[in-house]
């Protein structure tokens, strides 16, 4: 499965993005820090990066947190990634995370990503609720989570810890499958 749009594609973590994603970590480890803390640990090294992406791909295969590479398709590079996580399979929820490359921030990428990949989650996933969970200082991700839908619910206290330790209170945006309301 791939989604194209513009010069961009998203698709599943696959074995050979390994190195792709150790450049796009450490290139962008200051942004992604407080916010993916072991995502950024988990791949400062090529090494690393072979074994968390392997991680990554039986976890997608058995269906227990999706992991999407957004790339550039000129170059193949990733530019971010997006995370189906957190999944509740009784409850048929799961929650979203995203992030994208200091070079492509700005340009409505992820709201585009994110606006791509909710039908997957519905259909293919088979999710009936979504959630964005964001700090309130994060108003490009409130943004995103608004313009694809996305509903403010209510602050969830000491929901994050930052890589710094920080503990963060986190505001909850969900999105409910029309197809599953009765």
């Amino acid at each position: 499965m791939q989604i194209d749009f513009e010069n961009y594609s998203i698709s599943p973590i696959q074995e050979k993005d390994a190195w792709r994603l150790c450049d796009f970590v450490v290139s962008n480890s200051e942004r992604l820090k407080a916010d993916f803390p072991k995502t950024v640990q988990q791949n400062l090294t090529p090494t690393l990066a072979e074994l968390f992406v392997a991680k990554k791909v039986k976890e997608f295969m058995r269906n227990e947190e999706f992991l999407f590479t957004i790339k550039e398709n000129t170059n193949r590079s990733i530019i971010g990634l997006l995370y189906v996580k957190e999944l509740q399979k009784v409850a048929g929820q799961g929650e979203l995370a995203y992030c994208i490359s200091y070079r492509y921030e700005g340009r409505g990428i992820m709201k585009t990503c994110v606006e791509k990949i909710i039908p997957w989650c519905f259909s293919e996933a088979k999710l009936h609720t979504l959630q964005i969970i964001v700090h309130d200082s994060n108003l490009a991700s409130k943004r995103i989570a608004e313009k694809n839908g996305f509903v403010w619910k209510r602050t969830l206290p000491k929901e994050h810890t930052t890589g710094s330790g920080e503990v963060l209170d986190m505001e909850l945006f969900e999105l409910h499958n029309p197809k599953s309301i009765t």
